[in-house]
């Protein structure tokens, strides 16, 4: 199994799962470039997944349908107008003959999900690299939840984001904690990277264990202290 991105509006990621000749696309932001890379790879689209329900993540949703009809489409609660199987927190499911796993992560909107596939998670706008996502809900204690569960897995799992904010979370990262050798050198492996234009993800949970400080606040105060702090820079 491979996921490659597919770049969409300024600054997102719309994901494609491939195994073989079959694939799942994640959170389609816009339809174009996915129906280009599904057409030009001759890739059979089993399943659409989403995150939540931001226009950014959703919208081009209806072009994609218009091209595979009756097609699979999860998603939580807040996009069930879209979905034909809203999932909650906790369940499983089958795709491409493997087993994925539900997990509600909420507080950048209420009902924000990520899925894990194997070692893979699509975590939307809930994690990303060396951040996490603006908590819109104002819910600081559900988005702090839901890093406890992003702390929870396993090192090696990988993070596929929806957003390229990792240079600008590390910028942020490294005004905080000037003296980190970890933030510090991942921000230049991170410049390097797009002065060549080129992903920063996907990440790991062990680098972002040592590099994204929304995951080493201990308590919720000190969360939404770096989180407001985050909104202003």
């Amino acid at each position: 199994m491979k996921i490659n991105p597919v770049k969409a509006l300024s600054d997102n990621y719309i994901w494609v799962i491939e195994e073989g000749e079959d694939a799942v696309v994640v959170d389609p932001g816009e339809s174009d470039g996915v129906l280009s890379y599904l057409e030009e790879r001759q890739l059979k689209l089993n399943a659409i997944l989403l995150t939540h329900k931001h226009h950014d993540h959703v919208d081009g949703l209806e072009g994609v349908l218009e091209k595979y009809p009756n097609m699979p489409v999860y998603g939580p609660v807040e996009t069930q107008s879209l979905v034909t199987q809203v999932m909650k927190d906790g369940d499983q499911f089958t795709l491409l003959g493997r087993d994925v796993e539900v997990a509600k992560t909420a507080g950048h909107s209420e009902e924000h999900i990520s899925y894990l596939m194997d070692e893979h998670l699509l975590c939307g706008d809930a994690l990303f690299s060396a951040g996490c996502g603006r908590v819109f809900t104002k819910d600081y204690q559900a988005q702090f939840d839901a890093l406890a569960y992003f702390n929870s897995l396993d090192s090696q799992v990988k993070v596929y984001a929806g957003h390229e904010y990792t240079e600008t979370n590390l910028r942020f990262a490294q005004s905080v904690d000037p003296s980190n050798v970890d933030i510090k050198r991942a921000l230049e492996e991170v410049e390097e990277l797009r002065e060549k234009d080129k992903p920063t993800l996907p990440s790991t949970i062990e680098r972002e264990k040592r590099i994204n400080l929304f995951l080493q606040a201990e308590t919720l105060e000190a969360f939404k202290k770096l989180r407001d702090n985050r909104d202003q820079f």
